[in-house]
């Protein structure tokens, strides 16, 4: 009770409610938004993987510049955030909430190119703004990535189970679900309006200061592998469980287990690297992880209640790395980059540059393999939705616990 009185008393729950807001407009769009528009306005997976690919390109240029920007705008944060959550609210609501007004691919890579640039944008800051608020607060970067990721790990299983939940008591699930997103999106700028602070440090780092810090580009590096598979299972995670399982209408509830599992797992993993080290940890996850998505190639038709202890386990080690890396790596900005602006518009780059190399890839080979969503698809594409579900998975967690293995972490 003390330890929650004292939470309050810092306004971590802050950190947690906009963390939550923030994933909800991330990685479950990427679960939703191409099958929905697939479903519903005929846009080829083709079609959406390319543009995702496309939008992941534009970022190359964009998130750094996000970050040099982050860096002059120290005095007048309160008011950019705010505005730009304003912006991730309504791009949502286009998103999912209006039928496009002109052909259905073009709507879709206007609103999504709005939704994530703010989400690009308000990620940025708000993990900079974490680095001056680990440094005074009681815990330091881990405690306060425990309450940060915590939230954005609930946040994600709210965003992923409401619209499968809505089926059943409205005709536009997602709709709701966006507007819905919107309220709360407003609500977490109002509660974090107090938290944005001109950072301690006045001089902005150049990227290439960052780039040049061999503990900071290992960690990229590493990011970047590690967080590839999340992003690989979470685009086909629908397909899979409709195309390969056949457990139509389990989608929601098995999203939730992994979800859950994550968030629950999260501070879990914090007060275990706390005693054991950050990277003893990792490794004891991403090797479970492993484990996971070797068992989940031998699945087949009906095969769910094993996929739902899978999801469990794999969820698990999700908590992992959305809780450690993200604090190893704000712990290294502390020292080498405290303003954070720039060294956070790279890591917002790497984080989703993974989920656009999973959509721009893997949706055209599942489509060339003759897999059609909805349909009784032939051996050979199920064939390929595992192999690309679990098999890639796994080969890439292989090389991150390479990279991780010799990686010397300083504290």
């Amino acid at each position: 009770m003390n330890a929650l009185r004292a939470a309050w008393g810092e306004r971590l729950p802050a950190y947690t409610l906009f963390a939550a807001i923030l994933s909800g407009a991330g990685l479950p769009i990427y679960i939703y938004a191409p099958k929905f528009y697939s479903d519903s306005y005929g846009v080829s997976l083709t079609s959406l993987g390319v543009i995702l690919f496309g939008l992941r390109l534009f970022d190359v240029i964009q998130d750094p510049f996000l970050g040099w920007v982050s860096e002059r705008i120290r005095h007048t944060r309160k008011l950019w955030t705010t505005g730009v959550a304003c912006i991730l609210a309504i791009s949502m609501i286009g998103l999912f909430a209006i039928a496009p007004p002109i052909n259905p691919a073009v709507w879709f890579a206007i609103t999504i190119t709005g939704l994530f640039s703010a989400f690009s944008f308000l990620t940025i800051n708000f993990y900079a703004q974490g680095v001056s608020k680990a440094g005074r607060a009681k815990g330091g970067h881990v405690r306060l990535a425990a309450w940060r990721e915590t939230g954005g790990l609930f946040g994600v299983c709210v965003a992923a189970v409401v619209p499968t939940l809505l089926i059943d008591v409205t005709a536009c699930p997602f709709a709701m679900f966006a507007y819905g997103f919107a309220v709360v999106t407003l609500i977490a700028a109002v509660f974090m309006w107090r938290e944005w602070t001109a950072p301690p440090v006045a001089e902005a780092t150049p990227v290439k200061v960052i780039l040049a810090d061999r503990l900071a580009r290992r960690l990229l590096i590493l990011a970047l592998v590690n967080a590839t598979p999340l992003a690989v299972s979470s685009t086909l995670f629908l397909f899979y469980v409709e195309g390969r399982l056949k457990a139509v209408g389990w989608e929601g509830p098995l999203l939730v287990l992994f979800f859950l599992a994550a968030a629950v797992s999260a501070p879990i993993w914090s007060a275990l690297a706390a005693r054991f080290g950050e990277k003893r940890v990792l490794l004891s996850a991403m090797v479970l992880a492993v484990l996971s998505f070797g068992v989940t190639l031998t699945l087949g038709a009906g095969d769910v209640e094993a996929f739902a202890v899978i999801c469990v386990l794999s969820g698990a080690t999700i908590g992992a790395d959305l809780t450690l890396l993200p604090a190893l790596f704000a712990k290294r900005m502390a020292a080498v980059a405290p303003n954070g602006g720039q060294g956070f518009g790279l890591w917002s780059l790497v984080s989703k540059f993974t989920l656009a190399f999973a959509a721009a890839t893997l949706l055209p080979i599942l489509e060339w393999s003759g897999f059609q969503s909805g349909t009784n698809n032939p051996v050979n594409a199920q064939t390929m939705l595992t192999l690309l579900y679990a098999g890639a998975p796994s080969i890439l967690k292989l090389v991150a616990i390479g990279l991780l293995a010799v990686t010397s972490l300083e504290d």
